[in-house]
């Protein structure tokens, strides 16, 4: 089964080049496919978006040039009350 949030992975990798050029050292948030955010830091960005959008249903992605600047990592808050 595929990750959650690979589609949105792969748009960022599919997209990096023309996003880095437009958003380079932000923080984007991409949701079904599209940037629905830029922020400076990812604190922000997910504070931001949580507001709107459940966790785990969008990806918080740093935008910079090269091979090197992504990773693939998944995380998702689960509070214990």
């Amino acid at each position: 089964m595929a990750s959650t949030l690979e589609k949105e992975f792969d748009y960022y990798l599919k997209h990096q080049d023309e996003l880095v050029r437009k958003y380079k050292g932000k923080v984007l948030v991409i949701k079904d496919c599209q940037v629905i955010g830029v922020y400076e830091s990812e604190v922000e960005a997910v504070e931001q978006t949580s507001g709107d959008h459940e966790l785990g249903t969008f990806l918080v992605q740093r935008c910079e040039a090269g091979e090197d600047s992504v990773t693939q990592t998944f995380h998702s808050r689960v509070v214990f009350v």
